[in-house]
């Protein structure tokens, strides 16, 4: 990965999330001129900048993406933005939907708009498969935050902010993965809940996302959205491989409780109408291209080609075998980042 990072100003809304945060440690390595860090949490403000040994060039910025005159004194000056502030949760954000609105979408337009203000050079911002085919305010609401972000480079085009998105599956060990949860159910009580043993999800770690989010940055025209090839499995799949490696002695319940508001038995990675889009991959990723007749397809990797067809569905009948030696594969994938 070339160093497109050093001696720039680099701002991470949402920066000491779990995304945020190993974003922001990642760019440290690659000699940034100054990373901000834009949050509402100051408690986790401070646990971070302690953590990070109070690097000279990282500043933190309480603030929430709702303010937009917050955003306009954080944007100064600022090269690179990574958008990863948004309100995740599925069931919660059905129980809040103006809540979800004011900060994925509103919140989303605040920083575009404020981004073009000030001339950013580039936006990559973090969405969720959930918008594709979303049945859910969470996947709606990032949906439109792709639509905001991919469109605006139709009348930007050609002008100094590039804007970017992609797309991740459930990632293992952040604050709003299953895992954490099943991990303290265990400790606390011996009974781990799962919603449906059938539900499906595409899996990924922290170290991927991130991974994804800054080559993302690196390859970024301008209206691209970038998702990784990424294993899925059965839930109750995955709930005895966490017992198997972490609590292999104790015994435990499994409780299915049954979907909550909002849950999709299964995800998908595309949705049928990008199908028709320009779609380009390589041994990780897919790219979707925008449908612009500026848009540079020349530019791409030499490694890429013309989408072929690719696992979209999470459906184990879809794309793995019901039993575990057939779908080995995504299982040992999994094994290790979980």
């Amino acid at each position: 990965m070339q160093n497109q990072f050093k001696n720039k100003i680099i701002l991470v809304t949402g920066g000491t999330g779990s995304i945020g945060s190993e974003i922001v440690r990642q760019l440290l390595k690659f000699q940034p001129k100054q990373v901000r860090i834009l949050s509402r949490n100051d408690s986790r403000q401070h646990t971070l900048f302690e953590d990070l040994g109070h690097p000279n060039n990282v500043r933190m910025f309480i603030g929430d993406i709702r303010d937009k005159d917050r955003l306009d004194l954080a944007f100064q000056n600022v090269d690179i933005i990574f958008h990863a502030a948004a309100l995740k949760h599925v069931s919660l954000c059905e129980y809040n939907p103006f809540e979800t609105v004011k900060t994925n979408i509103i919140g989303s337009q605040n920083v575009i708009e404020t981004a073009l203000k000030h001339k950013v050079k580039k936006i990559i911002a973090i969405s969720t498969d959930k918008a594709a085919e979303p049945a859910n305010i969470m996947g709606i609401s990032k949906l439109m935050m792709e639509k905001l972000f991919i469109n605006t480079n139709l009348f930007s085009y050609g002008q100094k902010t590039l804007l970017s998105c992609v797309r991740f599956g459930n990632v293992a060990w952040t604050e709003s993965s299953v895992l954490p949860v099943w991990d303290q159910q265990v400790k606390d009580t011996g009974v781990m809940r799962i919603t449906d043993g059938e539900m499906t999800r595409f899996m990924m770690s922290i170290q991927q996302a991130v991974s994804l989010v800054l080559k993302a940055a690196e390859l970024a025209q301008g209206g691209e959205v970038f998702i990784l090839k990424m294993p899925s499995i059965k839930i109750k799949h995955l709930a005895k491989m966490f017992l198997e490696k972490y609590h292999p002695e104790k015994k435990v319940t499994l409780t299915v409780t049954g979907n909550r508001p909002g849950d999709k038995i299964h995800e998908k990675l595309i949705n049928n109408e990008e199908k028709n889009s320009y779609i380009y991959e390589n041994e990780k990723m897919l790219i979707i291209i925008p449908l612009l007749n500026t848009y540079n397809k020349k530019q791409l990797a030499s490694n890429r080609r013309p989408y072929p067809g690719f696992k979209l569905v999470s459906d184990a009948k879809a794309i793995i075998a019901s039993n575990s030696s057939e779908n080995s594969i995504d299982h040992q994938k999994i094994a290790e980042l979980i």
